[in-house]
Parts: C-alpha cells; sequence; structure tokens
C-alpha cells in the first residue's frame, strides 16, 4: 500500500480501488494486492459496493463501480462539454440531424451539450433536459456496461431487453426506434475516460422518417468515429502536464 493517511480504514478502502483500476479482481487476488487480512478486505469492499463505489461482474469478481464514473464524470464536466461542443456541430453537419452528448446523473440521463438541427422538423433536446433511464439508445448505452447489479435494476421497467444491451456491447453502439418518443429514432455510442470506463453517450437523433427504420446501420460509423474522436480528445487532455 502507499504511504498511510493516518485513517485506517481510508487507507484500507483506496488501496481496494487502487487494486481494481486494472479490471475485475477476486477476492484472494484483492486480499494478495493489498496484503489486507481476507475478512477486512471483504468487510470494506462490501461497504464500497453499498456506496456504488464497487461493483460485480457477471462471474461475481469485485470491479470499480459505476458511481466512480459519475463522480469522475462529474469533475470533468466542463473538459467534457468544450471538448464536446465542435464535434456535435461536425455531426450534425455530416449527418443533418440533431447530436447529443448525455450524462448518467442519479436515474436520469442529462443532456450536458447538444448542436440541434437549424430548420425542418428535428429532434429538440435543450442542455439541462432530464431524460430517463429506461428508454432510448443513450439509455441504453449508459447502461450497457455497468456492473451486473446496476444492469438488472436498470433494465427493470425498460422498454429494452438484456438480449439488446448484449448487441450493444458486441458492435459498440445502440439504436432506438420510439422508445423516448413515438416518431423519433436515434443512435447513440459510447464516451470513454482515460481509464476506458464508459463516462457519457455521444447521440444523434430525428424523425423516423429520415433515419428510416434501421438508423443503425445508416449512421453507426458517424455516430462512433465522433464518439471516439470525443474519447481520444479527453483522454489527451487527461494525460497532458
Amino acid at each position: 500500500m502507499t504511504t498511510g493517511s493516518g485513517v485506517g480504514v481510508l487507507d484500507k478502502a483506496a488501496a481496494i480501488l487502487n487494486a481494481l483500476e486494472n479490471g475485475p479482481t477476486t477476492l484472494s487476488q484483492l486480499v494478495e494486492l493489498t496484503q489486507i487480512s481476507r475478512p477486512t478486505v471483504h468487510r470494506i469492499a462490501q461497504s464500497l459496493a453499498h456506496h456504488g463505489l464497487v461493483g460485480r461482474d457477471l462471474h461475481g469478481r469485485f470491479e470499480l463501480g459505476s458511481r466512480l464514473v459519475e463522480l469522475a464524470s462529474a469533475a470533468g464536466e466542463d473538459r467534457l462539454v468544450s471538448a464536446a461542443g465542435p464535434i456535435l456541430l461536425k455531426l450534425r453537419d455530416q449527418t443533418g440531424e440533431s447530436t447529443q452528448v448525455f450524462r448518467k446523473q442519479g436515474d436520469f440521463r442529462v443532456c450536458i451539450a447538444s448542436a440541434e438541427r437549424p430548420v425542418g422538423l428535428r429532434d429538440t433536446i435543450p442542455v439541462g433536459t432530464q431524460l430517463s433511464m429506461k428508454a432510448g439508445s443513450a439509455a441504453q448505452v449508459l447502461l450497457a456496461w455497468e456492473d451486473n447489479e446496476r444492469m438488472i435494476d436498470g433494465l427493470h421497467h425498460a422498454r429494452f431487453t438484456p438480449t439488446i444491451l448484449a448487441g450493444v456491447r458486441r458492435r459498440g453502439w445502440a439504436q432506438s426506434l420510439g422508445e423516448r418518443e413515438p416518431g423519433v429514432a436515434s443512435v447513440s455510442a459510447p464516451i470513454r475516460g482515460q481509464s476506458g470506463r464508459v463516462i457519457a453517450a455521444l447521440s444523434m437523433s430525428g424523425p423516423i422518417e429520415r433515419l428510416t427504420r434501421q438508423p443503425g446501420k445508416i449512421f453507426h460509423e458517424s455516430v462512433v468515429a465522433a464518439a471516439n474522436e470525443l474519447s481520444e480528445m479527453l483522454r489527451a487532455q487527461a494525460e497532458r502536464p
């Protein structure tokens, strides 16, 4: 462990979180990595899980929890917003449709940046709008890479299924047809932070009449490219001295 702060339980909790940085870890591996006794590691990890700071994957291994992602996103929100602006404008001009960035906040997803189609019929989502995590391609993206427990909770009463989320993880993008609002289609892709974890979703949305009933087939390459560009920009900014 690193030099202690003098508050033992916090030092142990920090050691456990640091040990999880490289991915899912078993209890035995945590004990080995932290050199903390097995009962203590288990007790602290369970407490961290209660607060969403630690989660469990499909195999029961411990991993960093989604609450850490939310906190990190909040800390870097200004950087994300400023970086997103030009990319959303470019994607809007490329596709002719409105574009947005959503970040999960509690039980909702919040639009933190947007570029609206300037004329004609469009999907208008002002910055600050709170939308449901139970419908829409952005909600699918924000939930698809959550830990198993939060994913199960998020699927309760959702308009998408575990099979759909598995497809999102496999493809790397999501689409929706009238999930959030009748007549509206959307395509979304994950924005990843420095650690590679999903911190937000980049979306393009508009009427089904223009996007068709297979919007992902037509637009996923553009949306994924924009999300990847934004992810790379955020990583580069974080690495600057």
